[in-house]
């Protein structure tokens, strides 16, 4: 009986691969549209995408990258400036896109542009310091979908939303993980909303990344700008010298980085092309075995974890 319950598992993982192997029939005739296309994911995105055969349509936030990425793909590309937070940027550019898809419409839609924002402990900081994020990574995402999403329906096509593991578990304060826990839910009712339509919703989840935005560099800067006007009652709770404790904590993660973008842009991949793509795509060794699995823990457990991360404070009780 166990012998006949285990070949019915391996077959059934076997037909589970090889269902998310099917592929969808040719890719010459898709336009997708990819935001933030100047460095990190999407800049790999584009370049991949293009190889294997689709009219990109890469969106970049400054002229030097549309430049930089025109000079290293085909003809077919084409580049536009975009700034996702400018909501009449967004609306041109979208009537610019119609255009150029005509009745094919849009096959795919990644939502890639973010930022970091200031990552720093939550009582440093103003509500200024959490708007960047939110506005880039939230309302940002949702306006270029929403403006984008007739294009999509009308190809019946994918929606990508790329998201991050700051999503199911704030590791630090600031903007980001809220942000990112907010486009959890956007994309949850969207992909809900849309299932009528034929248009699949995917979210991807990536870990930590060697990308622009997890420069320890830039980091540090944002954090050394805000503490120099801290109050001296903040200053004397943390100590002097917090913010190289907590790069020397840091150094201890360095491991859990991980090098290979191409990862991220392998789900996009299976996300875009397969006959059936998933909901949901963990990406990178430490989104899988570590982020992820804590993010389903009691929050005692999690608290203890994370909080082991942090740098000890000076003198937490002086006021």
């Amino acid at each position: 009986m166990l012998l006949w319950v285990l070949a019915l598992l391996i077959l059934c993982a076997l037909l589970w691969n090889y269902k998310g192997q099917l592929k969808i029939a040719d890719i010459t005739d898709k336009y997708i549209f990819i935001t933030g296309c100047d460095t990190g994911f999407g800049n790999l995105a584009a370049r991949t995408f293009d190889k294997k055969g689709f009219h990109v349509i890469a969106a970049c936030l400054t002229e030097s990258g549309s430049m930089m990425l025109k000079a290293e793909t085909s003809e077919r590309l084409q580049t536009v400036l975009l700034d996702v937070t400018d909501p009449e940027n967004v609306k041109r550019t979208t009537q610019w896109v119609k255009n150029q898809v005509g009745e094919k419409g849009l096959w795919g839609l990644i939502n890639n542009a973010g930022v970091p924002g200031v990552l720093a402990p939550t009582d440093w900081l103003t509500v200024e310091d959490y708007r960047e994020p939110i506005e880039v990574n939230l309302f940002g995402l949702i306006n270029v979908t929403l403006n984008m999403l007739p294009l999509v329906k009308k190809a019946q096509g994918r929606v990508i939303n790329v998201s991050s593991v700051g999503g199911r578990l704030a590791f630090s304060g600031g903007g980001y993980a809220p942000s990112k826990y907010a486009v959890e839910g956007f994309n949850d009712s969207l992909r809900r909303d849309m299932k009528a339509f034929g248009v699949h919703v995917a979210c991807i989840e990536p870990g930590l990344f060697k990308t622009d935005l997890s420069d320890p560099v830039k980091i540090t800067e944002k954090k050394l700008t805000i503490w120099k006007h801290l109050s001296p009652d903040v200053k004397q709770q943390y100590g002097e010298g917090y913010i190289e404790k907590s790069l020397d904590k840091l150094k201890g993660t360095t491991s859990f980085v991980n090098m290979d973008l191409s990862l991220v842009v392998e789900c996009m991949d299976h996300a875009l092309t397969s006959l059936f793509p998933k909901t949901h795509y963990t990406v990178g060794k430490d989104a899988k075995t570590f982020w992820i699995p804590l993010s389903h823990m009691p929050a005692v457990l999690q608290d203890f974890l994370l909080l082991k991360q942090k740098a000890e404070l000076a003198n937490p009780k002086a006021v």
